[in-house]
């Protein structure tokens, strides 16, 4: 539409886009946006199987099991980058990663990291046990405190679905699990906060210990003082 930036035009045509301009309003009746910015695209999708996306997670990589709601499989592709994860796996059962809602949601996310959403959990941690990666779940309740375990790195966060959580036959086959205590009266987080707390609280552990390398670094670099000098 005429309100688009040229510039983001330019930058299309040269990278082989097809350009055709509309009249003002034209988009709203074509897209599901109900006050579209100006400029829509149309792209083909290029599938990624879990193996692809969990080679290049990095430190960090989060696996959906069956969560259905796009707005909690947005927020968790938001927070999931924001944290310095790579990658999000949505298998069993998950929502699109890339229908409008979850898209919105993603706040574009789902564009900057490797996510696939084919194949059920079991082809899930097979490739994470072929990349050695170690899979922690989720638990409402009856696991270790969340910041009492090791999310330094590579670790794959398992959380479930909104209602029901995981599956005994997901939950029974990780390779360790760990539960947010509660002060209060809620019996669980919404699974969208339950993935923010533990993507942040690995990016706390990371930065904590990159803290202490630097700190002991420093300390091996610092001349030593010779014996009888004193300092004043």
């Amino acid at each position: 539409e005429p309100s688009c930036a040229p510039a983001l035009l330019d930058r299309a045509t040269v990278a082989g886009a097809i350009v055709r301009r509309t009249g003002d309003g034209m988009l709203a009746r074509v897209v599901d946006t109900v006050t579209p910015q100006g400029v829509a695209a149309v792209a083909r999708f290029a599938p990624t199987d879990p193996d692809e996306a969990l080679a290049s997670a990095g430190p960090l990589a989060l696996v959906l099991v069956g969560v259905t709601d796009p707005g909690n499989a947005g927020t968790l592709l938001r927070s999931a980058e924001a944290a310095g994860a790579g990658a999000v796996v949505l298998c069993d059962g998950s929502v699109d990663p890339y229908g409008p809602k979850c898209v919105r949601s993603s706040a574009g996310a789902v564009f900057r990291l490797a996510v696939s959403r084919e194949g059920e959990w079991a082809a899930v941690r097979a490739a994470l046990a072929r990349l050695g990666v170690p899979s922690v779940a989720s638990l409402a309740r009856g696991a270790q405190a969340y910041d009492a375990v090791d999310l330094t790195g590579p670790v794959a966060l398992v959380l479930g679905n909104e209602a029901h959580g995981l599956p005994e036959e997901v939950s029974a086959t990780v390779d360790g699990a760990v539960t947010i205590p509660m002060a209060g009266r809620a019996e669980s987080l919404n699974v969208g906060m339950a993935g923010t707390v533990l993507c942040f609280e690995a990016l706390r552990q990371r930065r904590a210990g990159d803290r202490r390398a630097e700190q002991a670094n420093q300390l091996d670099e610092t001349p030593p003082r010779a014996a009888g000098c004193r300092t004043t």
